[in-house]
């Protein structure tokens, strides 16, 4: 199925081509290709606006996820019952916020990849509200990255690491 990435921010440089060939591989290692992904790059104005009415937070965040299928528990893949049912949500990405926080040394693009697959982590049913759902998701974000650093040559660390 697809794989939607859409820039609706001017704030930074971003190109799609990157991100959207390393989500490819994710979505491969998560055995989600057959289900819709929508990817949705924001500016810091616009990412603070929706977790300011989702989450009552009212700051700009790095990302947010949007599960169309609520209710999985943790790493269970959606059942759908109709072609129209194929779809894991939508993430938005705070891509300026994202691009403020990199360190000197780390690629812009790795760590867009690092945040989207963190992002999809999130629409699978993982959650880090305790420190058990942290571990569980922390570990299942540190094998896609080794996975995607075998198949790619990218050396990842996961999002959630040092949360708890």
């Amino acid at each position: 199925m697809t794989l939607v990435i859409r820039n609706l921010q001017r704030a930074v440089p971003l190109r799609r081509v990157p991100l959207r060939g390393k989500m490819e591989v994710v979505r491969s290692i998560l055995g989600v290709q057959k289900f819709d992904l929508g990817i949705i790059c924001v500016d810091n104005k616009n990412i603070q606006h929706i977790n300011r009415i989702y989450r009552k937070k009212d700051v700009p965040t790095d990302v947010l996820s949007f599960p169309f299928h609520e209710n999985l528990k943790a790493g269970e893949l959606p059942q759908p019952g109709c072609l129209d049912d194929c779809n894991l949500g939508d993430i938005f990405l705070g891509v300026e916020y994202i691009f403020q926080q990199c360190k000197e040394n780390e690629d812009y693009y790795d760590t867009l990849t690092v945040t989207a697959t963190h992002g999809l982590c999130h629409l699978l049913g993982f959650t880090h509200s305790s420190e058990d759902e942290w571990q569980e998701m922390y570990r299942q974000e540190e094998q896609v990255l080794e996975e995607l650093r075998r198949r790619t040559g990218a050396r990842l660390q996961p999002l959630s690491r040092g949360l708890f």
